[in-house]
């Protein structure tokens, strides 16, 4: 049985807790948050009161997750995360892969849907059709990241930034924010507009009364490859997925603390690893049903 811990107890959270109530591999043995209501398992303030955990499952945004996991590998915990700023990624899994085999344990960073089974996809895809271009496009939906991110500036009560496809890969940001009293609406659109998850998009912020009223987490990808397979052309492969975001999310996070534990120490995305140890059950009958 796998021991695992929650790192952060919101929507993430919370979809992670569901995900493990349905596993006969692993359990959930602690939640760090400073909520007091949780009663799907104790409950502690800081990371470093977690004693045997095989693997923490890190629900905390972005921009927290490198320290978070180092701190974590240090302690020779196993994680899992979501981590969503693309063009980091590279570079702190670089950073953790050092933690990780300093300390004899394994760490799967950017598990998400996106990045992270769609990351799968795409390679997937370019082992089918090796010369040619894959067009991503998200949506329309809710993009947690980004809310996340507009969350975080001086002055958002809250807020929420859909995804537009605008197609081949082109995105339009919708942000809707809901202020607290006083704020200057213009100094927190400028402040959204210049944040590192909007600048390279098309982004329109929008002053709500309230963002209750707006928000719906359901999702979606559509994945399209166009290219070459040997010397034939015009091989076009698509891949579609409709989705509630953080139950997505979660399952994800899930099925990859159940991948960790079976990794040589290091910190490895989701296309490092081989299929078979994200899911549940024997390989032998895995490879039955599903080869």
């Amino acid at each position: 049985m796998i021991k695992a811990a929650i790192v952060g107890y919101g929507n993430i959270g919370k979809a992670v807790e569901e995900a493990i109530s349905q596993c006969k591999d692993i359990s959930l043995a602690a939640v760090v948050s400073s909520q007091e209501d949780i009663k799907c398992a104790p409950v502690v303030k800081g990371i470093s009161e977690l004693k045997d955990i095989d693997v923490a499952i890190l629900c905390s945004p972005s921009r927290l997750v490198p320290d978070l996991a180092s701190e974590l590998l240090s302690m020779g915990i196993c994680t899992v995360d979501s981590y969503d700023i693309h063009s980091s990624i590279a570079s702190v899994c670089a950073r953790l892969d050092k933690t990780a085999k300093e300390n004899n344990c394994a760490a799967i960073m950017a598990a998400g849907w996106d990045p992270g089974s769609d990351s799968v996809v795409r390679a997937l895809l370019m082992a089918m059709v090796p010369k040619g271009i894959t067009y991503t496009n998200f949506g329309p939906g809710m993009s947690m990241g980004h809310t996340v991110a507009v969350k975080a500036i001086a002055g958002v009560k809250d807020a929420l930034s859909m995804t537009i496809p605008v197609g081949t890969g082109l995105h339009r940001r919708m942000v809707y924010v809901e202020l607290a009293q006083g704020v200057d609406f213009r100094e927190v659109s400028k402040a959204v507009r210049e944040d590192a998850y909007f600048v390279h998009d098309e982004t329109h912020v929008f002053q709500v009364e309230s963002i209750d009223q707006l928000k719906d987490v359901g999702h979606g990808v559509n994945l399209t490859r166009k290219g070459v397979s040997g010397v034939t052309n015009n091989q076009r492969v698509e891949f579609n997925m409709s989705i509630n975001n953080p139950a997505l999310t979660g399952q994800i996070l899930v099925s990859s603390a159940r991948a960790v534990v079976r990794q040589q120490p290091g910190c490895y995305t989701m296309i490092d690893i081989a299929p078979v140890h994200f899911l549940e059950g024997d390989r032998e009958q895995l490879i039955r049903d599903l080869v």
